[in-house]
């Protein structure tokens, strides 16, 4: 080999050589870095997190690079915070602000609920906590909103449906005045403004029952209630007005359907039903009442009529203050609008639910629930039940009470089944 190509090999290993200590020496600097640890995280002041543990509404600790530290068992059940991230960036934006000037503020916010369109209402204060950490303190205030909002929509409610009678009488009151040497304008006008006070006194009423529900317990004493005596009241109330419509009123009891509760309430809330049935039905169709034992631990109440139907796009706002299906109707019958919203909340505030069948020209069936009170065990869940429209023919029902005096009733009930209908859960 001559001196030139052995010259020249030796360069190139060289290089290769020197080439491969570089990578090396790269390779341990890496590893070195890799294997420094971490600066530590700055300390929380001391008890900071015992407090947070245990306060009801949601605390929340967030460091200088915006993770979260720290935080109460509630802002995960609010959905405030995910791993180590504030979820809301409205709550990510107040952190930051106090942390650049160390001024606490407090905001009220709505933020968004997990992923739909509800909403939450928050009442956030955010304060600086040390020289490396911020704490949000965060209340849910969603319920106070909702019963604000209803009590704005109430008031209005009430105000607009108050005006309405009060104003006739006034206007009656002066027709009287006018026609005072015709007596047959003044007996006429005389009879309207009777209707529009009895319209009047049936609405406050309502409006105080409704009220006085919506309180904090109203059932203090419960008593053991035979809930088929409390239907047949109901439908014994009622069986004046039916027979001037030209009404069947029917009723079906199994004996020994008892809960624990108040019997005036009961028996209201089944003659709102008795009473929506029979102004929402045509002369010559039947409505029928009906008590039974349910599935286990419950007790069905269920008024049907064959009446006009409700639309399944309303029949999800029956059960609001003052919502009414045909408000035309209603008025002719005086209806206020406030019928199934005590409805709803007897059957809450005896702790089960009412829920409604119907069908357009079909007819209705409203069925509350009621917890029995000799289950001997827990309730079971509901399952698919099938209601069906009374027939239109109705022929004398077997084994029913219609007649005045109340009477034990341990005959079968009367057939309600005119084909398949849609089923629902109850």
């Amino acid at each position: 080999m001559d001196p030139t190509t052995a010259a020249t090999l030796g360069g190139i290993a060289g290089l290769a050589l020197g080439g491969l200590a570089m990578v090396a020496v790269r390779l341990s600097d890496r590893s070195t870095a890799a294997e420094a640890p971490a600066p530590p995280a700055p300390p929380l002041p001391p008890g900071v997190g015992e407090v947070i543990a245990v306060l009801r509404s949601s605390g929340i600790l967030v460091d200088s690079s915006d993770r979260v530290v720290n935080n109460s068992p509630a802002a995960v059940a609010q959905g405030l915070v995910r791993g180590q991230e504030l979820v809301h960036p409205e709550l990510l934006h107040l952190a930051r602000a106090v942390r650049r000037d160390g001024v606490i503020r407090e905001a009220e916010l709505t933020l968004q609920k997990g992923i739909g369109d509800g909403r939450l209402v928050v009442a956030a204060r955010v304060a600086p906590l040390g020289a490396d950490h911020v704490l949000l303190l965060v209340e849910d205030r969603s319920k106070a909103a909702r019963v604000e909002e209803i009590r704005r929509d109430f008031l209005a409610n009430v105000s607009h449906e108050l005006k309405t009678p009060v104003g006739g009488i006034s206007l009656l009151a002066e027709a009287v005045l006018d026609a005072h040497d015709d007596p047959e304008a003044v007996a006429r006008f005389a009879k309207r403004i009777s209707v529009e006070s009895d319209r009047l006194t049936r609405l406050v009423k309502e409006i105080v029952e409704l009220s006085r529900l919506q309180g904090a317990d109203v059932i203090k004493d419960p008593t053991l209630i035979d809930v088929g005596a409390c239907a047949r009241d109901a439908a014994d109330r009622s069986r004046l007005i039916a027979d001037e419509h030209r009404i069947e009123l029917v009723t079906a009891v199994d004996e020994g359907c008892e809960v624990w509760g108040d019997a005036d309430l009961v028996t209201t809330a089944i003659s709102n039903l008795i009473g929506n049935a029979i102004a929402y039905s045509d002369s010559g169709t039947r409505v029928g009442v009906m008590v039974r034992r349910g599935r286990s631990g419950v007790i069905d109440v269920s008024v049907t009529d064959q009446g006009l139907g409700i639309a399944p796009d309303e029949q999800q706002r029956i059960f609001e203050r003052f919502y009414r299906v045909d408000t035309a109707r209603s008025r002719a019958t005086g209806g206020t609008g406030l019928g199934l919203a005590i409805v709803k909340h007897v059957a809450d505030n005896h702790g089960g639910n009412v829920s409604v069948w119907s069908e357009p020209g079909r007819g209705s069936t409203f069925t509350i629930e009621l917890p029995a009170a000799n289950a001997s065990g827990a309730i079971e869940p509901a399952a698919p039940t099938t209601y069906a429209a009374l027939p239109h023919d109705p022929g004398p029902a077997p084994s029913v009470d219609t007649s005045p005096t109340p009477s034990a009733d341990t005959g079968p009930t009367p057939s309600v089944d005119t084909g398949p209908a849609p089923s629902v859960s109850a």
